[in-house]
Protein backbone atom coordinates (compact mmCIF):
# COMPACT_ATOMS: atom_id res chain seq x y z
CA UNK A 1 0.00 0.00 0.00
CA UNK A 2 1.56 3.29 -0.80
CA UNK A 3 1.59 6.12 1.85
CA UNK A 4 -0.60 8.58 -0.07
CA UNK A 5 -3.59 5.38 -0.08
CA UNK A 6 -2.73 5.05 3.63
CA UNK A 7 -3.24 8.32 4.24
CA UNK A 8 -6.52 8.87 2.50
CA UNK A 9 -7.69 5.52 4.79
CA UNK A 10 -6.53 7.33 7.66
CA UNK A 11 -8.23 10.74 6.65
CA UNK A 12 -11.48 8.72 5.86
CA UNK A 13 -11.07 6.58 9.07
CA UNK A 14 -10.79 9.95 11.19
CA UNK A 15 -13.23 12.33 9.66
CA UNK A 16 -16.31 9.97 8.43
CA UNK A 17 -15.70 6.26 10.39
CA UNK A 18 -14.17 6.98 13.51
CA UNK A 19 -17.38 9.26 14.89
CA UNK A 20 -20.27 6.90 13.13
CA UNK A 21 -18.21 4.55 15.41
CA UNK A 22 -18.44 6.93 18.59
CA UNK A 23 -22.42 7.34 17.94
CA UNK A 24 -23.09 3.79 17.54
CA UNK A 25 -21.20 3.17 20.66
CA UNK A 26 -22.83 5.84 22.82
CA UNK A 27 -26.49 4.74 21.49
CA UNK A 28 -25.76 1.25 22.37
CA UNK A 29 -23.86 1.97 25.13
CA UNK A 30 -27.05 4.03 26.95
CA UNK A 31 -29.55 1.38 25.63
CA UNK A 32 -27.78 -1.20 28.20
CA UNK A 33 -27.52 0.72 31.00
CA UNK A 34 -29.77 4.02 30.88
CA UNK A 35 -32.93 3.70 28.21
CA UNK A 36 -34.15 0.87 26.34
CA UNK A 37 -37.47 -0.69 24.09
CA UNK A 38 -38.49 -3.98 23.74
CA UNK A 39 -40.88 -5.51 21.20
CA UNK A 40 -43.63 -7.44 22.82
CA UNK A 41 -43.62 -10.94 20.68
CA UNK A 42 -46.25 -13.06 22.63
CA UNK A 43 -49.83 -12.71 23.64
CA UNK A 44 -48.59 -13.60 27.17
CA UNK A 45 -49.18 -10.02 28.92
CA UNK A 46 -52.39 -9.77 27.40
CA UNK A 47 -54.94 -7.40 27.46
CA UNK A 48 -52.18 -5.04 29.72
CA UNK A 49 -49.85 -5.15 26.74
CA UNK A 50 -50.47 -6.58 23.04
CA UNK A 51 -48.29 -8.83 20.23
CA UNK A 52 -46.90 -5.14 18.53
CA UNK A 53 -46.59 -2.88 20.99
CA UNK A 54 -43.09 -1.59 21.73
CA UNK A 55 -42.61 -0.17 25.18
CA UNK A 56 -40.07 1.72 26.53
CA UNK A 57 -37.49 0.26 29.37
CA UNK A 58 -36.19 2.46 32.00
CA UNK A 59 -32.66 0.91 32.73
CA UNK A 60 -32.21 2.92 35.90
CA UNK A 61 -35.28 2.13 37.63
CA UNK A 62 -33.45 -0.17 39.93
CA UNK A 63 -29.84 0.34 39.71
CA UNK A 64 -26.71 1.44 37.28
CA UNK A 65 -25.04 -1.51 35.72
CA UNK A 66 -21.60 -1.70 33.56
CA UNK A 67 -22.55 -1.42 29.63
CA UNK A 68 -23.18 -4.37 27.67
CA UNK A 69 -23.40 -6.48 30.92
CA UNK A 70 -25.55 -7.61 33.69
CA UNK A 71 -23.10 -6.38 36.31
CA UNK A 72 -24.51 -3.86 38.96
CA UNK A 73 -22.55 -0.51 39.52
CA UNK A 74 -24.70 0.69 42.40
CA UNK A 75 -28.30 -0.36 43.53
CA UNK A 76 -31.08 1.99 44.85
CA UNK A 77 -34.09 0.37 44.59
CA UNK A 78 -35.60 -3.32 43.99
CA UNK A 79 -38.20 -4.37 41.75
CA UNK A 80 -41.66 -4.30 43.56
CA UNK A 81 -45.12 -6.34 43.78
CA UNK A 82 -47.18 -5.22 40.55
CA UNK A 83 -43.81 -3.78 38.52
CA UNK A 84 -44.01 -4.91 34.64
CA UNK A 85 -40.44 -5.70 33.83
CA UNK A 86 -38.09 -6.72 31.65
CA UNK A 87 -35.48 -9.92 32.16
CA UNK A 88 -33.58 -12.54 30.83
CA UNK A 89 -35.12 -15.96 30.96
CA UNK A 90 -33.91 -17.95 33.59
CA UNK A 91 -34.44 -21.18 30.98
CA UNK A 92 -33.38 -19.90 27.94
CA UNK A 93 -31.86 -16.27 28.19
CA UNK A 94 -34.14 -14.85 25.78
CA UNK A 95 -35.54 -11.43 27.03
CA UNK A 96 -38.75 -11.58 28.72
CA UNK A 97 -41.79 -9.30 29.70
CA UNK A 98 -43.72 -10.30 32.71
CA UNK A 99 -45.31 -8.94 35.75
CA UNK A 100 -43.97 -9.22 39.18
CA UNK A 101 -46.18 -11.27 41.56
CA UNK A 102 -43.82 -12.18 44.15
CA UNK A 103 -40.97 -10.33 45.86
CA UNK A 104 -37.86 -12.27 47.72
CA UNK A 105 -40.17 -14.02 51.33
CA UNK A 106 -43.38 -13.88 49.59
CA UNK A 107 -45.34 -17.44 49.90
CA UNK A 108 -47.13 -17.78 46.39
CA UNK A 109 -50.09 -20.15 45.74
CA UNK A 110 -52.73 -20.10 43.23
CA UNK A 111 -56.05 -21.52 43.45
CA UNK A 112 -58.27 -21.94 40.45
CA UNK A 113 -56.60 -18.85 38.80
CA UNK A 114 -57.06 -17.05 42.02
CA UNK A 115 -53.39 -15.82 43.30
CA UNK A 116 -53.09 -15.96 47.18
CA UNK A 117 -49.84 -13.70 48.33
CA UNK A 118 -48.52 -14.57 51.91
CA UNK A 119 -51.82 -16.51 52.40
CA UNK A 120 -54.52 -13.59 51.20
CA UNK A 121 -56.41 -14.56 47.91
CA UNK A 122 -55.45 -11.18 45.92
CA UNK A 123 -58.01 -8.97 45.19
CA UNK A 124 -59.81 -9.45 41.92
CA UNK A 125 -63.52 -7.65 40.76
CA UNK A 126 -64.47 -9.60 36.94
CA UNK A 127 -65.21 -7.08 34.30
CA UNK A 128 -67.60 -7.53 31.99
CA UNK A 129 -65.49 -6.05 29.39
CA UNK A 130 -61.44 -5.89 28.75
CA UNK A 131 -59.57 -2.61 27.97
CA UNK A 132 -59.16 -3.49 24.20
CA UNK A 133 -61.08 -4.51 21.84
CA UNK A 134 -61.29 -8.34 21.15
CA UNK A 135 -60.11 -7.54 17.60
CA UNK A 136 -56.89 -6.64 19.04
CA UNK A 137 -55.86 -9.73 21.33
CA UNK A 138 -54.11 -12.15 19.41
CA UNK A 139 -55.53 -15.20 21.27
CA UNK A 140 -59.18 -15.87 19.87
CA UNK A 141 -62.61 -16.10 22.53
CA UNK A 142 -63.61 -16.90 24.44
CA UNK A 143 -61.95 -14.54 26.84
CA UNK A 144 -62.58 -13.30 30.62
CA UNK A 145 -61.70 -9.86 32.13
CA UNK A 146 -60.92 -8.52 35.99
CA UNK A 147 -59.36 -6.27 37.94
CA UNK A 148 -56.36 -7.48 40.21
CA UNK A 149 -54.54 -5.64 42.37
CA UNK A 150 -51.18 -6.83 43.15
CA UNK A 151 -48.92 -4.31 45.00
CA UNK A 152 -50.23 -0.23 45.44
CA UNK A 153 -52.24 -0.40 41.78
CA UNK A 154 -54.68 -2.72 40.34
CA UNK A 155 -54.29 -4.01 36.54
CA UNK A 156 -56.40 -5.87 34.43
CA UNK A 157 -56.14 -9.34 33.74
CA UNK A 158 -57.40 -12.18 31.30
CA UNK A 159 -58.56 -16.05 31.56
CA UNK A 160 -59.38 -17.98 28.56
CA UNK A 161 -61.68 -20.85 29.78
CA UNK A 162 -61.49 -23.22 27.09
CA UNK A 163 -57.61 -23.22 26.76
CA UNK A 164 -56.09 -25.63 28.97
CA UNK A 165 -53.67 -24.23 31.54
CA UNK A 166 -51.94 -24.70 34.58
CA UNK A 167 -54.44 -22.48 37.21
CA UNK A 168 -53.48 -24.28 40.28
CA UNK A 169 -49.91 -24.93 42.19
CA UNK A 170 -49.09 -25.52 45.65
CA UNK A 171 -47.45 -22.89 47.83
CA UNK A 172 -43.76 -21.52 47.12
CA UNK A 173 -41.36 -19.46 48.74
CA UNK A 174 -39.54 -16.88 47.16
CA UNK A 175 -35.65 -17.08 47.62
CA UNK A 176 -33.74 -14.28 48.61
CA UNK A 177 -32.29 -12.31 45.45
CA UNK A 178 -35.37 -14.13 43.37
CA UNK A 179 -38.70 -13.03 41.96
CA UNK A 180 -41.95 -14.92 41.21
CA UNK A 181 -43.36 -13.24 37.42
CA UNK A 182 -46.69 -14.43 35.92
CA UNK A 183 -48.06 -12.65 32.30
CA UNK A 184 -51.52 -10.48 32.71
CA UNK A 185 -52.73 -13.55 30.41
CA UNK A 186 -52.52 -16.27 32.57
CA UNK A 187 -53.77 -19.15 30.97
CA UNK A 188 -51.55 -18.56 27.66
CA UNK A 189 -48.51 -17.81 29.51
CA UNK A 190 -44.94 -19.88 30.41
CA UNK A 191 -43.70 -17.72 33.41
CA UNK A 192 -42.60 -18.74 36.69
CA UNK A 193 -44.94 -21.72 37.32
CA UNK A 194 -42.91 -23.70 34.77
CA UNK A 195 -39.56 -22.19 34.60
CA UNK A 196 -38.97 -20.93 38.69
CA UNK A 197 -37.64 -17.59 39.82
CA UNK A 198 -35.97 -15.09 38.07
CA UNK A 199 -32.49 -14.01 39.61
CA UNK A 200 -32.26 -10.14 41.00
CA UNK A 201 -29.22 -9.88 38.45
CA UNK A 202 -31.13 -10.90 35.28
CA UNK A 203 -33.84 -8.21 35.66
CA UNK A 204 -32.94 -5.62 32.96
CA UNK A 205 -34.96 -2.75 33.94
CA UNK A 206 -38.99 -1.36 34.26
CA UNK A 207 -41.11 -1.01 31.65
CA UNK A 208 -42.72 2.28 31.60
CA UNK A 209 -44.87 2.76 28.65
CA UNK A 210 -45.66 1.94 25.60
CA UNK A 211 -44.03 3.50 22.68
CA UNK A 212 -45.87 2.70 19.67
CA UNK A 213 -47.72 -0.13 18.14
CA UNK A 214 -48.31 -1.83 15.43
CA UNK A 215 -50.93 -4.59 13.98
CA UNK A 216 -49.36 -7.56 12.90
CA UNK A 217 -52.81 -8.73 11.79
CA UNK A 218 -53.77 -5.94 9.45
CA UNK A 219 -50.56 -5.60 7.58
CA UNK A 220 -48.60 -4.26 10.07
CA UNK A 221 -50.67 -0.94 10.17
CA UNK A 222 -50.11 1.44 13.14
CA UNK A 223 -52.32 1.18 16.22
CA UNK A 224 -52.68 5.34 16.84
CA UNK A 225 -54.56 4.92 20.21
CA UNK A 226 -51.37 3.23 21.76
CA UNK A 227 -48.59 5.59 20.87
CA UNK A 228 -46.93 7.08 24.09
CA UNK A 229 -49.37 5.63 26.45
CA UNK A 230 -48.60 4.16 29.62
CA UNK A 231 -49.09 0.86 31.36
CA UNK A 232 -50.12 -0.49 34.54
Amino acid sequence: MTAKRRAKLLDLWRKQIRPIVIIITVVLALRSSVADWNDVPTQSMEPTLLVGDRIFVNRLAYDLKIPFTTWHIAEWSAPERGDIVVFFNPDDGKRMVKRIIGVPGDRIAMQGNRLLINGAPVPIQPQTAGPVGGDDLADPPPHAFATEQIGAASHAMMVQPSRRAMRSFDEVIVPAGEYFVMGDNRDNSRDSRFWGFVSREKVLGKALGVAFSLDHDAHHLPRWERFFRGIE
